[in-house]
Formats: structure tokens, C-alpha cells, sequence
């Protein structure tokens, strides 16, 4: 997935458990992907990669804690 003009893009994705999804920070600002059930919290510098690993099925809502207005979601299936 793609982070620029502050937004996630795609704002939503679905995925398998075990899968690994990547985020590419475009913007020259960081981002946060943070899971609002605490599933993960990851700090993107700007023009830099993260990834994560879905370990359990459901859907996942995250946001930016640095910029909240900027949301997604991963629906993972088993």
C-alpha cells in the first residue's frame, strides 16, 4: 500500500492470515500504521518501507497517530 497526500491508498485491502502487508510512505512527512486493536504499531519514516505480518483473521481498522485523519482497513481471512 501507498502513503501519500496523507491518505492510505488503498483506504482498504483484504488480505490471508500470514500475509504481509507493506506500506510505502511517498509523503515527506512520517506516518503511523497503527491497529486500533493494538495488533500493530508501526513507525514509517518519510520515503521509507514497513511491513507487517497478519497473524489472526478479522478486520482490522488502523490510523496515523501523528495524522488521525488518515484511516484504512485490512479485512484478513483465514
Amino acid at each position: 500500500m501507498r502513503i501519500e497526500k496523507l491518505g492510505f491508498t488503498p483506504a482498504q485491502v483484504s488480505a490471508h492470515v500470514g500475509d504481509t502487508i507493506e506500506w510505502v510512505n511517498a509523503d515527506f512527512i512520517a506516518h503511523t500504521a497503527t491497529a486500533r486493536n493494538g495488533a500493530w504499531d508501526v513507525m514509517i519514516p518519510a520515503n521509507a518501507k514497513r511491513s507487517v505480518v497478519l497473524k489472526a483473521d478479522g478486520t482490522v481498522d488502523y490510523y496515523c497517530k501523528l495524522h488521525p485523519n488518515m484511516t484504512g482497513s485490512v479485512s484478513v481471512a483465514k
